[in-house]
């Protein structure tokens, strides 16, 4: 999994433009152009801050990662609060010093089954990172995997220890409570980790585009639309 931040704050900044991949137009038929099957929906109900999240290396960060692997189109959600300077706009993601997980605005917020599904593979007895820390021998963390029977699997990742209701074999509804955000696994300060993908193997499989369904981005409602790096958004 992507190690999301450097540092405890950040400063918003501008996206680069640069194309994703290496292989030009098969990328873009096979890839980029995908149109979800499942009908997502957000998985969490307050407005949430895309950190990384989109079709280019800029945005999506976890292209670098593992190239057509299951984390290429993934997302890592945060809550913030903004600040304006005189530079730009200051986006914190914790309170105080930001040294403990509770300091977090997204720690132990609940998450929600995206669509309905087959839970196949849950993970929830793994510790919480301090913040700064990462577990690269447990990538995921705690995580949930649900089959959404069309032929795509949705994981959500780094989740709170012991936070999973669900358990392999269980049949979820969409937006059924299922766990809360942590900072679990290779995540060095809480979020959420989303990733759609084209199987319901194992984690590194074929990742695909997520188109999210009645949702606002950035105050503006959309039908259906894709997260990308520098947008708020929650549920209609």
């Amino acid at each position: 999994m992507y190690i999301l931040f450097l540092g405890l704050s950040f400063l918003l900044l501008s996206c680069t433009d640069t194309l994703l991949g290496d292989q030009g137009k098969l990328d873009e038929d096979i890839y980029a152009n995908y149109q979800t099957i499942a009908d997502l929906e957000l998985p969490f109900s307050e407005e949430w801050y895309v950190f990384n999240g989109g079709k280019t290396h800029r945005e999506g960060a976890h292209h670098f990662i593992n190239r057509g692997g299951g984390e290429r189109y993934a997302i890592d959600f945060v809550i913030v609060e903004d600040t304006q300077l005189d530079t730009g706009i200051l986006r914190k993601i914790h309170a105080g010093d930001g040294r403990a997980n509770e300091d977090h605005y997204c720690f132990g917020k609940n998450l929600y089954a995206p669509a309905s599904g087959k839970i196949v593979k849950v993970v929830n007895d793994v510790e919480d990172n301090l913040p700064g820390n990462i577990n690269r021998d447990q990538p995921g963390g705690n995580y949930i995997q649900i089959d959404h029977l069309n032929g795509e699997t949705s994981i959500l990742a780094h989740l709170k220890k012991g936070s999973v209701l669900v358990f392999a074999g269980d049949t979820v509804v969409k937006g059924q409570e299922i766990g809360q955000a942590g900072n679990s696994g290779a995540s060095d300060a809480p979020h959420l980790h989303y990733q759609l993908q084209g199987t319901s193997g194992d984690l590194e499989k074929l990742g695909l585009p997520a188109q999210f369904q009645n949702y606002y981005e950035d105050n503006i409602l959309l039908e259906r639309g894709e997260p990308v790096r520098g947008q708020k958004v929650r549920k209609n």
